[in-house]
């Protein structure tokens, strides 16, 4: 029901492999989104580090498929640097770039590899809420300061008892669907765009016991939904 590969190492520990795409996002003349490529791969980053912690491991390892040129790798591993530094991460980074054919637009692959001892089991029968809000394309540069910081979501994942889902292009409903057997409150669908996506995870789901809603909520502040 995850994002991600597992691949079993012993019977407890596996690897989790989380990846995530980026196309048309750059510098290239024909790119729709106009961003540096240090922008690019940090948000590419943060989805597919947010889908490997979610998934109860630690990252240990990232790699680039950059097809956006030589030029750019610099900047793209800066992004990367960018969003190990706000999980207090310091992994290595390997990939490849493409040198022998130009592309007309940018495009970026980033795959986290981490490491899980144990399981993370969704738990359907809880509470659930949003941290951040969906925002997709220029969105998530104009609005900024709606999404969930990495550091935030670091903090929520440390919670032994809640269990956390990135959302992302398939939208807020989609996720839900897999922690509770609830319909989505009206409150909810007055506030946040349930069906839109929510592009590199600018929001996630969480799903908790009720004893832990006060503290989760003031650990949030603005960016709690529920």
């Amino acid at each position: 029901m995850r994002d991600v590969l597992k691949v079993p190492l012993s019977h407890s520990e596996a690897l989790i492999i989380a990846c995530d795409n980026s196309g048309g996002i750059g510098m290239k003349e024909k790119d729709v989104v106009k961003v540096p490529y240090e922008v690019t791969a940090y948000y590419s980053f943060r989805v597919a580090v947010m889908e490997c912690m979610a998934a109860g491991a630690k990252p240990i390892a990232v790699t680039l498929q950059n097809f956006c040129g030589e030029v750019a790798w610099d900047d793209i591993c800066s992004g990367v640097l960018a969003g190990q530094k706000e999980l207090g991460l310091d992994i290595p980074i390997t990939g490849s770039t493409e040198s022998n054919l130009p592309l007309v637009q940018s495009a970026l692959g980033i795959i986290v590899i981490g490491k899980l001892n144990g399981s993370v089991e969704i738990n359907r029968m809880r509470k659930v809420a949003i941290i951040g809000t969906p925002l997709v394309g220029h969105e998530v540069i104009e609005k900024a300061d709606r999404i969930a910081p990495l550091s935030m979501f670091k903090a929520v994942c440390e919670y032994e008892d809640v269990v956390v889902l990135p959302v992302g292009s398939k939208g807020i409903a989609y996720e839900w669907r897999k922690l509770s057997d609830t319909e989505i409150p009206a409150s909810l669908r007055s506030q946040v765009n349930l069906e839109t996506s929510a592009g590199p995870s600018t929001c996630f789901l969480i799903s908790y016991p009720d004893h832990l809603e006060a503290e989760l909520r003031k650990l949030a502040g603005l960016y709690f939904v529920g």
